[in-house]
């Protein structure tokens, strides 16, 4: 008899395209599944299963990147996961929790109560805190190692990250990238032909630190091009304003999955340009690189995070150096007025979505990988 999957998140699944994807991978290998989110804004419904599977929320007020400032609501968050999953030990066999502000309460659950417990590691805790004293950042390093050590079994998002755990001791070990499920490609070509023009889409977190501001100041010079811009985080209000006078940028707040996908198949050119100084994004696996392979699309990374490697090896997109705005522009003014070269690199990114980085190749490892934990 399958067991049955509790996934823990410290965000309200609303969307959670990775957590969503491990819940139908899992659903479709005979578990019963369950996720519990962390709702910060206190306005979403507490149980729903719109997701096709049932979502429960903690309403617990909160915001994004205030770093020390959030302190007081981390650790309520890590009070009420605890009740929570006390009283309803009985609903689960094993526990998903997906980095470190979900894993002591389920080390816990896993010691006193006999659960299973694999730790899913987006971003490595430690190298996410942006304004965080240094003692406090290794003391989590540490406990986070520690913590590695004693799960059944432990999910990075990419190869790469192997190293950034380096230390810790791993029972098991394996690697699912942040690829997609395949939509309709129907219409996935270069939306205009006209040459001179540009569609650019960034849907994802709002950090400046994502090569944002870069790509504004180009977009000021180039009333032409257009950017669909979505998402939210700890600079959505800063960016927000900026982009609130700007003519060429659309601004469409927070939407659905299957909406950022929309955005994104209708864009010529995508962009993951994040800063390769903070550690996580020198290891970075961003969806939105994988999700351009599959919707067939040219994408533009920094250099030095990881994924450049992966650019470059496919000839899928463009690599410019972080923070470099005319290496930036330059590259975009190539795209815009070589559409030939577009389509290649779309096709390009098409094939290593095929042959490498599909979903069903990481939805077949990830159910080898709850196969060898739980039986």
């Amino acid at each position: 008899m399958k067991k049955r999957v509790l996934i823990l998140r410290s965000n309200p699944i609303a969307p959670d395209p990775r957590v969503e994807k491990e819940a139908r991978a899992l659903q479709q290998a005979g578990y019963s599944v369950s996720a519990l989110g962390w709702d910060r804004s206190g306005s979403l419904p507490q149980r729903d299963e719109k997701l096709g599977f049932e979502c429960i929320r903690i309403p617990l007020q909160a915001g994004y990147g205030r770093g020390l400032g959030n302190l007081p609501q981390l650790l309520r968050w890590q009070w009420q996961l605890w009740r929570w999953l006390i009283r309803n030990r009985w609903e689960f066999d094993v526990i998903h929790a997906c980095d470190f502000d979900t894993i002591l309460p389920a080390l816990w659950c896993k010691t006193f109560f006999g659960k299973y417990l694999v730790y899913d590691i987006f971003d490595f805790y430690a190298d996410h805190l942006r304004s965080t004293p240094q003692w406090i950042v290794k003391l989590i390093r540490a406990v986070d190692l520690w913590s590695i050590g004693r799960a059944d079994g432990v999910i990075l998002v990419d190869d790469a990250r192997r190293m950034q755990i380096a230390g810790a001791r791993p029972q098991r070990l394996e690697v699912i990238y942040n690829s997609p499920e395949i939509v309709s490609m129907e219409g996935h070509g270069v939306e205009e032909e006209q040459r001179g023009g540009l569609s650019l889409a960034y849907v994802g977190l709002l950090q400046m630190e994502r090569g944002l501001l870069e790509m504004f100041h180009v977009l000021q010079r180039h009333l032409d091009w257009r950017l669909e811009l979505a998402g939210f985080g700890g600079d959505e209000e800063r960016i927000v304003e900026l982009v609130r006078s700007m003519p060429n940028v659309a601004w469409h707040g927070r939407v659905s999955y299957e909406r950022a996908l929309e955005l994104s198949r209708k864009a010529d050119v995508l962009f993951a340009t994040y800063d390769p100084l903070i550690p996580n994004h020198r290891y970075s696996s961003p969806n939105k690189v994988f999700e351009a392979m599959m919707l067939g699309k040219p994408v533009i990374v920094a250099r030095n995070t990881n994924v450049d490697q992966i650019i470059e090896t496919y000839d899928c997109g463009a690599v410019v150096p972080y923070g470099d705005e005319q290496a930036l522009e330059e590259t975009l003014m190539c795209l815009a007025h070589d559409v030939d070269r577009r389509l290649l690199l779309g096709k390009n990114a098409r094939r290593a979505y095929e042959e490498q980085y599909g979903w069903e190749q990481m939805k077949k490892r990830l159910q080898a990988f709850y196969e060898a934990i739980t039986s």
